[in-house]
C-alpha cells in the first residue's frame, strides 16, 4: 500500500479536498501533528509527503524549534526522491529548505484571488496550471524561488505563487484543497487578520463563494496529486 504522511501544523488547516483523492487512490495516511508532538515518521514509511499550512512563519525558530527539524526533513525527503507536496506555509518551508528566503510579502492575500499561469516554453514536463483561475488564498509571507525551480503560477498581488522543484516537487502559495468546511475553520480561528485592504475579501465575501468554486479547486488539486502519482513511475 502507498503511503502518504501529513505534516500538519495547527488543527483548522489538514487534508480538505486531498482526503479524498487519498481515499480513492488507495493511500494509508499517517500524520505528524505538531500542535501535539513533533514526533518525525522514518523516511522508508513516506511515499507521499504533504505539508499543509498554518499560522506561523518559517522563520519562527527561536520560538519554534521543531520547524528546524521539520526543514531538515523536507530536505532529505526531497534529496530521497520522495514526492513532496506543500500548500501554503508547507511551500515556504519547502522554499526554505532548499535555501531560499521566505519574507513579508507587499500585501496580504485573503479571499478568492485569480492566479495566471507563467509560461515554461522551456520545460514542458512542469504541471501546467489553467491561464487564469480564481483560487483561495491566505497568506502575508511569500518567497524566493529556491534555485533550479520552476515558477509555475504568479497573481496581482504575488508573483510567487506556486513552484515546481524537479520532477515531484510542487508548493502552492495558494490553497487548492479548500473546502467549505475548512473555509470556516480557518476564517473562525483567523478573522483578526480580516482587516479592509485591496486583497483582503470581507467574511461575508470569503463565505459567500458557491460551491463550483469549490468543485473547482479541489479538481484542479486532483490534477496536480494524479501529476505527482506519475512522476513516481
Amino acid at each position: 500500500m502507498l503511503r502518504a504522511h501529513c505534516f500538519q501544523h495547527v488543527p483548522f488547516e489538514g487534508l480538505g479536498s486531498i482526503q479524498r483523492w487519498l481515499d480513492h487512490a488507495g493511500y494509508a495516511v499517517s500524520y505528524t501533528r505538531f500542535f501535539e508532538s513533533p514526533s518525525l515518521p522514518r523516511m522508508d514509511d513516506v511515499d507521499l509527503l504533504l505539508i499543509m499550512g498554518g499560522p506561523m512563519s518559517v522563520n519562527d525558530e527561536q520560538t519554534i524549534p521543531w520547524l528546524a527539524e521539520e526543514k531538515r526533513f523536507i530536505r532529505d525527503a526531497i534529496s530521497a526522491g520522495k514526492r513532496v507536496l506543500g500548500v501554503c506555509l508547507g511551500a515556504q518551508l519547502i522554499a526554505n529548505a532548499l535555501g531560499a528566503s521566505v519574507y513579508p510579502n507587499r500585501e496580504k492575500e485573503i479571499g478568492w484571488f485569480a492566479v495566471q499561469s507563467v509560461d515554461q516554453a522551456s520545460d514542458a514536463s512542469t504541471f501546467r496550471f489553467p491561464k487564469s483561475v480564481d483560487v483561495f488564498h491566505w497568506h502575508g509571507e511569500t518567497f524566493d524561488l529556491p534555485v533550479g525551480s520552476v515558477r509555475l503560477a504568479r497573481s496581482d498581488a504575488c508573483e510567487n505563487q506556486a513552484f515546481q522543484f524537479g520532477a515531484s516537487v510542487i508548493g502552492l502559495q495558494f490553497h487548492l484543497e479548500t473546502t467549505p468546511e475548512s473555509a470556516r475553520e480557518i476564517v473562525s480561528h483567523c478573522k483578526d487578520e480580516l482587516q479592509a485592504s485591496r486583497y483582503i475579501q470581507s467574511e461575508s465575501d470569503i463565505l459567500s463563494a458557491g460551491i463550483e468554486r469549490y468543485e473547482a479547486i479541489n479538481a484542479l488539486m486532483g490534477s496536480l496529486l494524479s501529476y505527482l502519482e506519475k512522476s513516481r513511475n
